[in-house]
């Protein structure tokens, strides 16, 4: 598919790249955003919907995935983290957090699949690319949510700093660098940022 090809003022022009960046990001998350619709609040069971079909199955199996990888991990490192039937990583404390839905990294793996797939470049490097930087996302998000975790066992207070706003600003920094590296090294045209 071409995107077409739209005439930017002459100074804007060697910034083309970013500018498609910024909008296709935007336009991804803001797609996600309103047709995408489930409960963020604290419950395991919310129904996810896209244009009014349940497409709840994925995100719970890969919700509880995500959980049972964060124990793994944790314990492995040695932590005493438990995983409750409700998806929720207890430490022996009492501090827990719990892993829904929008925990799963799958908003962030649908955007930086819009973001190279509406991008310039070949197809064929895009075959190899795209996977790549779904592997990226995933092992980014498993490392987010056992920081977050494991901050949480003696620090609670700081989860909504964590959540909210740093891990949520480093993920789309993650994205943006492999935008660049995608740009610069794997198409090889150098970009204005």
């Amino acid at each position: 598919m071409k995107l077409p090809n739209l005439k930017l003022p002459e100074e804007l022009e060697p910034y083309r790249a970013v500018i498609l960046f910024a909008v296709i990001l935007m336009l991804s998350n803001f797609f996600w955003k309103y047709d995408v619709i489930g409960d963020e609040s604290e419950s395991i069971n919310s129904t996810i919907t896209f244009w009014g079909f349940d497409i709840t199955p994925p995100f719970t199996m890969m919700a509880h995935h995500v959980a049972h990888v964060t124990e793994s991990v944790l314990n492995f490192l040695g932590s005493s983290v438990s995983l409750l039937p409700n998806n929720s990583l207890r430490h022996a404390n009492g501090n827990s957090v719990l892993i829904i839905w929008a925990c799963t990294g799958l908003k962030q793996a649908y955007i930086f699949f819009c973001i190279i797939a509406f991008n310039r470049g070949p197809w064929i490097k895009k075959l190899w690319y795209v996977p790549f930087g779904l592997v990226v996302v995933y092992l980014f998000n498993i490392f987010r949510i056992c920081t977050i975790t494991a901050c949480i066992e003696y620090h609670p207070h700081w989860f909504n700093f964590l959540h909210l706003y740093f891990f949520k600003y480093l993920y789309y920094l993650v994205i943006f660098g492999m935008w660049v590296f995608w740009e610069e090294r794997i198409i090889g045209k150098r970009i204005n940022v």
